[in-house]
């Protein structure tokens, strides 16, 4: 028997022997308070990044087990087979794209109805070009009085790079982890907001290159830096820790964070199919119930937890890298140049300023991207991005979830926005690179505000927008 299976036993047999024991006390306090769950062995999937880290958490602290729940984590090999696995039940749920369920529900690539409780994270993805582009943008960027590059670095000081590569007939190729990943939407985004066109997708063309000057394509995120390497690719958006390896192998060179870009913008989250959540009502919460309490450890004390959950990611069975390597970015700082490291206390949130909140808006702006690039097709009116993020984002299951903790006295009530009608304040413009405001109530007027992308009723016809 390995390990990690003895003290799984181990944990379940201790777990028993107190419910037995609290059976035959008076019901009182928190054990008095436990979900009856419908079904208590459990598998989940997720992607070997270090914003996986709620679940590894979850597992290694015994809140699953506090919520009767015994669990299996499974990394898996990308995200279609972890998407894959959820349909068809092979595992009960997963860290997930937030991009993969809305995209699932509406029936870009597999269809199936994904639903989530529980938003993962904020922040957490950074941008990375190799050393040759690093180079070539370079006198493109202000310096600093001290000679530093000054950040955020905007995607205009890579366009002369771009324009150079098509004069002399090369494609300028970079890589992203999956087409509705935040990974694609942010590279997208930061392109665009400096003039250089991420290109279309059609309901015929889904390679997402139509009309592109810069080239994106799918890389598995611990790939990235290999790839990059090997020249396949000039550039990456990904999670950590696999922007910071490519600091360390000395290979390339982060030249902006997703905090940059949007500040506290949604990445992850916990999807599960919404079959599993309707025949399985308590064990989804239970579920979430101890996810909320990994998040706030993540989170509580300024990060003091941190270093802990760093030595925990590093073990081979989760994110598999150097802690060295992971701390970079999880202890908030991040490295961009080899030795220029800054302070980034939020480059990784998890449970401060409503993280774990599954806010409709959050889902609205994926869609909104979806939309803007060609994924979804058509026009659609204000009240379809409405009725999408609410058949997906659950915020009613999260908010019974945190009451049941509040009482239990596992966290604060002032953690959770109960008032909430589900959409967050309007992100003002000073919190985008682009300086365009998002208002999640309307979608439409967003879209039509940014200058790449289709408007309106416009579709890609070939390799040419038309209509109106």
């Amino acid at each position: 028997m390995k390990l990690r299976d003895t003290l799984k036993f181990t944990r379940r047999t201790a777990l028993g022997t107190l419910l037995a024991v609290t059976a035959l006390a008076p019901a009182t306090g928190a054990m008095a308070d436990m979900l009856d769950v419908e079904k208590d062995e459990l598998t989940f999937g997720f992607i070997k990044l270090t914003d996986m880290a709620p679940l590894a958490v979850a597992y290694e602290l015994g809140y699953f087990e506090d919520e009767g729940l015994f669990v299996t984590l499974e990394p898996q090999a990308n995200w279609k087979v972890l998407l894959d696995r959820v349909i068809t039940g092979e595992l009960d749920g997963a860290h997930m794209l937030a991009g993969q369920p809305l995209a699932a529900t509406i029936g870009f690539g597999t269809k199936a109805h994904i639903v989530t409780p529980f938003s993962m994270d904020l922040n957490g993805n950074g941008i990375t070009v190799s050393n040759e582009i690093w180079e070539m943008m370079k006198p493109n960027i202000p310096k600093m009085d001290d000679g530093r590059p000054q950040h955020p670095i905007s995607a205009a000081a890579l366009k002369p790079v771009v324009e150079k590569f098509i004069d002399e007939g090369k494609p300028f190729n970079m890589g992203m982890v999956f087409p509705v990943s935040t990974h694609n939407y942010e590279l997208r985004y930061w392109l665009a907001s400096g003039d250089i066109h991420p290109g279309f997708y059609s309901e015929t063309d889904i390679s997402g290159q139509i009309m592109g000057e810069a080239l994106l394509s799918v890389t598995p995120p611990p790939q990235m830096p290999a790839t990059l390497e090997a020249g396949t690719i000039y550039g990456y958006c990904v999670g950590e820790p696999w922007n910071q390896q490519a600091v360390f192998k000395g290979i390339g060179v982060p030249v902006i964070t997703d905090y940059e870009i949007w500040k506290n913008n949604p990445e992850k989250v916990f999807g599960m199919t919404k079959e599993f959540t309707e025949e399985n009502p308590n064990t989804t919460l239970a579920i979430t119930k101890a996810l909320i309490r990994a998040a706030k450890w993540l989170d509580e004390n300024d990060n003091a937890n941190r270093m802990e959950a760093v030595e925990i990611l590093a073990r081979s069975e989760y994110v598999g890298a150097d802690a060295e390597v992971i701390a970079n970015s999880m202890t908030g700082t991040f490295e961009y140049e080899k030795g220029d490291k800054r302070e980034v206390p939020d480059f990784n949130v998890f449970y401060r300023y409503f993280a774990t909140y599954p806010y409709y808006s959050d889902a609205v702006w994926y869609l909104t991207q979806m939309r803007r690039w060609g994924q979804i097709t058509e026009h659609k009116p204000d009240s379809w991005y409405d009725e999408v993020a609410k058949s997906v984002y659950l915020p009613d299951t999260y908010l019974k979830a945190a009451r049941m903790l509040v009482e239990e006295g596992h966290v604060a009530e002032e953690d959770f926005p109960w008032d909430s009608d589900g959409y967050r304040t309007p992100t003002p413009a000073a919190d985008i690179i682009d300086g365009i405001p998002y208002d999640g109530k309307q979608p439409n007027a967003y879209i039509d505000s940014l200058p790449i992308g289709l408007k309106g009723k416009q579709v890609v016809d070939g390799n040419e927008v038309v209509g109106g």
